[in-house]
């Protein structure tokens, strides 16, 4: 079976290629994340709180890229098992907004320097300016996907 014109080439699609590092990230994450208790999604819930204390469910599930049903059965658990903190009453609206326990700042404190550590196994092979032109270009290629297209 040929393939047609517009076919993906596996071997040489940048698309494929950013899915494969964004899948071995992940699992390298997962695995120095597990032996502390957490899952990526906590993780990242807990260093968007400790970046933006009192984020509301919706906007952690949106930085988190989570839905907002299963980031409020993550701050469940979060706050039952002490690593949160969420007011009873809304001071605006219907958000509660999350903060940060002090369980919740060393859990995270643990997880960050193991997260830190394979973002730098991940680098070890660009020199600083390959990094950076690789962020630019990442990012440039996030604006396009986000704003559809349009050019400035």
């Amino acid at each position: 079976m040929s393939q047609g014109s517009d076919a993906i080439d596996l071997q040489t699609s940048l698309g494929y290629l950013l899915k494969e590092a964004s899948s071995a990230l992940r699992a390298a994450m997962e695995e120095v994340l597990r032996p502390l208790g957490m899952t990526i999604t906590h993780y990242s819930c807990l260093e968007l709180l400790a970046q933006r204390p009192g984020l509301s469910n919706s906007e952690l599930a949106r930085g988190a890229f989570v839905t907002r049903q299963s980031m409020s059965v993550l701050l469940q658990a979060l706050e039952r098992d002490g690593y949160v903190t969420r007011a009873a009453q809304p001071s605006v609206g219907k958000a509660l907004p999350t903060r940060l326990t002090p369980r919740g700042r060393r859990s995270l404190e643990k997880a960050s320097k193991a997260v830190r550590a394979v973002e730098l196994r991940m680098l070890a092979g660009l020199s600083e300016d390959e990094q950076a032109a690789a962020f630019r270009i990442l990012t440039s290629m996030t604006h396009s996907l986000r704003d559809g297209g349009a050019q400035d």
